[in-house]
């Protein structure tokens, strides 16, 4: 009978394949940056080339995670070099593996929309922009949003999840917030809204060459 290829890492202690969590997030941090700027350029400059070679390169990374194997995954292999002195936090192979499944799909969709048909339509946008917060969620946050679905196909229990989230626990001190601060938070929203009416004439003023300026105030 043939063996079935195993999706991520051995680990000595781990009853499951893991993969790293710190270079999984600093490969969403890479491709959410390169994304982030093509998807500008398509705002601000109306250019699609940048775009469309990223969601390529998306595309193709993403192939090579699922059907050969993550550790030679071009962006998570950079991650590697720029976390490589950081201790690895293990997680679950599995519900990366179902997480990178749902990438590959939203990738494929725009590789064939905007690369191949070479069109442009609200789908495309919607599912860029749910690619994009795929990303800066595990980036940022380390929340694996696509990994949220895996237990309503999977009836085994996940493990290994992203600080622990899958166990039952207790907050520690440290981790919870109080009434205050939560008034902090929303007395600050309150401020920023206050802060950009009143000063929305100042804000919006295009800004002086400062040469100038200086050349001005050196004169005097």
């Amino acid at each position: 009978m043939k063996k079935v290829k195993q999706f991520g890492e051995t680990v000595e202690g781990y009853n499951v394949p893991v993969l790293n969590e710190r270079e999984i997030r600093a490969s969403a941090g890479i491709l959410y940056f390169f994304m982030f700027l093509a998807w500008m350029l398509v705002i601000f400059e109306e250019s699609f080339f940048l775009i469309k070679l990223v969601n390529t390169i998306f595309l193709i990374d993403f192939i090579i995670r699922m059907f050969i194997s993550p550790k030679y995954s071009p962006s998570l292999i950079i991650g590697r070099l720029f976390v490589g002195n950081q201790t690895p936090e293990y997680v679950g192979a599995a519900p990366k593996k179902f997480a990178w499944t749902i990438g590959l799909v939203l990738a494929s969709t725009i590789f064939l929309l905007l690369v191949v048909m070479n069109s442009t339509s609200i789908i495309t946008g919607i599912i860029c922009q749910v690619c994009l917060i795929f990303l800066f969620f595990e980036a940022v946050f380390g929340i694996c949003l696509g990994c949220k679905f895996y237990p309503l196909f999977h009836k085994e229990k996940t493990q290994y999840c992203p600080g622990d989230v899958c166990e039952v626990k207790i907050k520690q001190e440290i981790q919870k917030t109080s009434l205050l601060q939560k008034g902090v938070v929303i007395g600050f929203f309150v401020f920023v809204i206050a802060l950009t009416i009143l000063f929305n004439d100042r804000f919006s003023a295009n800004p002086t060459d400062l040469g100038p300026m200086l050349t001005s105030v050196l004169s005097l």
